[in-house]
């Protein structure tokens, strides 16, 4: 595992490299991209679906949430839906997932989204801040803005779910220190659920990646959802 997770450093190395080389995107662009990208994925179908299913969960995350690289119904949402489903769960689960999105944007763009469901949902799994690592940002920035998420949630009295992430090696000793403990955290201070890793079984595994050795393969999002239903489905027990 010790391996794996140095491989781990040195593939966000190499991505950490080419994004600091490439243009930062106008903050009013990327504003406005988040929202289209929501607002196109709220169509009449999948509102429709929301609708008929007795349990609606919604994935409000970013490019690993929305299954960059993947077939429609290869990426986390639809499996995990599929894999629910298959346990006997009435659930529809609505893909938030926006490619690219800091915890920052998540947070512009999280009262959008909730407001154009067609209903509460029962379960919102929130899993941003691996841009926000992959960029260098201030770790308190990151707690800062996915403890404002989950608040607005509690306010509106949804449950929430957090699906971590963890600084590699390779970022250094104290950020990695403040990085990591931004989810446990706010699970032990909202008293929320806690998946700690959401790459847990794909790191060190480039079979399972894309060739931009950073998203999973439909293999890889086969292995991620099948450790993370049973948790969603305890949830929905409870």
């Amino acid at each position: 595992m010790l391996k794996n997770f140095f491989l781990y450093g040195s593939t966000l190395a190499l991505l950490q490299l080419l994004i600091a080389c490439g243009p930062a995107p106008e903050e009013g662009q990327a504003v406005l991209k988040d929202v289209e990208t929501v607002s196109n994925e709220t169509d009449g179908v999948q509102k429709a679906e929301a609708k008929e299913a007795e349990i609606l969960i919604v994935a409000f995350g970013d490019s690993l949430y929305a299954g960059y690289g993947l077939d429609q119904k290869e990426g986390f949402a639809p499996e995990l839906q599929a894999a629910l489903i298959a346990e006997g769960k009435d659930v529809r689960v609505y893909n938030a997932g926006v490619s690219g999105d800091t915890t920052a944007a998540g947070l512009r763009r999280m009262d959008f989204v909730l407001d154009s469901l067609t209903r509460k949902p029962d379960l919102v799994i929130l899993g941003l801040g691996g841009n926000d690592m992959l960029r260098g940002l201030k770790p308190a920035d990151s707690r800062a803005n996915m403890e404002a998420m989950v608040r607005k949630l509690d306010e509106r009295e949804i449950p929430v779910m957090l699906t971590g992430m963890l600084a590699p090696p390779n970022l250094g000793a104290e950020f990695s220190k403040e990085f990591n403990v931004i989810y446990p955290a706010l699970a032990k201070k909202y008293n929320i659920a806690l998946y700690p890793f959401f790459m847990d079984g794909v790191v060190g595994r480039p079979d399972l990646f894309l060739p931009d050795g950073l998203h999973p393969t439909a293999e890889g999002i086969d292995i991620i959802v099948g450790k993370i239903a049973p948790q969603v489905a305890k949830l929905l027990e409870s």
